[in-house]
């Protein structure tokens, strides 16, 4: 995707954190958009700091479990831009919490939100982009996508999914032009841990010292732009926690090792 002008572009989580800032970088380079999220006030909010008219987005609140509606916030989509050329696969939601304590009914969750919600709105607009020949589905993985780490378990899980599902997606697609770009972040300064949920699917509600330092999402958001329009299949974003995924492939037994160190005691 070599200009993101006029282009039609769907974006879930995108009330808050990474997905506002899509939204922003995206406004700038005048795409089309629709802003998913549960939060439809707080996209409301992010519409009016777009300063877009109102024929150029769509405020479009849509909640990740709700996997049986997806179909018919298709079709408003279509019905007012005929078309989707890009969708940014971003909501999703965090786990703190050891397995031993984690209920079943919390690993149901996140894999409804985080693997189950980008699924289905991903089957709901490939058929769109297969009639038209062209497209691109990015997805937000995690470097828990490449390496699960103590109390993430059930976010690692959700993450890893994906990779399995999109790996496979992208080589039926091939043929049809589509694009598929799995994002792989480090730790980046947004409310993600505080809406992480506990093992008990209670909302953790504390912000993790390592998301206080890690990157702004206005600078993710424009890599990942970057790397959507470069084609990319799969990248890795972050600080030195990124150098772990490397370890892991080349050094796997070095890479337990460290993460033993993170276990807590």
């Amino acid at each position: 995707m070599k200009s993101f002008k006029d282009k039609v572009v769907w974006i879930t989580g995108a009330s808050s954190g990474i997905g506002e800032r899509l939204v922003y970088e995206l406004a700038k380079r005048k795409a089309k958009l629709i802003i998913s999220s549960n939060q439809e006030e707080e996209l409301e909010r992010v519409k009016k700091n777009c300063m877009f008219s109102e024929q150029d987005i769509l405020v479009l609140p849509w909640d990740l479990t709700a996997h049986d509606s997806i179909d018919e916030k298709t079709k408003i989509v279509l019905n007012k831009f005929n078309t989707i050329d890009l969708l940014i696969n971003n909501g999703g939601v965090s786990s703190r919490a050891l397995v031993k304590d984690t209920s079943f009914s919390t690993y149901k969750k996140l894999m409804d939100i985080n693997f189950f919600g980008a699924v289905a709105i991903t089957k709901s607009v490939l058929p769109v982009m297969i009639k038209n020949k062209s497209g691109h589905i990015v997805s937000m993985s995690s470097a828990a996508g490449k390496i699960g780490t103590p109390k993430r378990s059930s976010y690692a899980a959700s993450k890893h999914a994906l990779h399995g599902f999109f790996d496979s997606l992208r080589a039926e697609v091939f043929n049809d032009n589509i694009n598929i770009t799995l994002i792989c972040p480090g730790y980046i300064k947004t409310n993600i841990s505080f809406h992480a949920l506990t093992g008990e699917g209670n909302l953790y509600n504390k912000m993790d010292k390592n998301q206080e330092k890690g990157m702004l999402p206005e600078v993710l958001a424009k890599k990942i732009l970057k790397a959507v329009e470069k084609e990319k299949e799969e990248i890795w974003i972050g600080g030195k926690e990124i150098l772990g995924i490397y370890i892991k492939r080349f050094f796997p037994r070095l890479i337990s090792k460290i993460i033993r160190k993170q276990a807590p005691k």
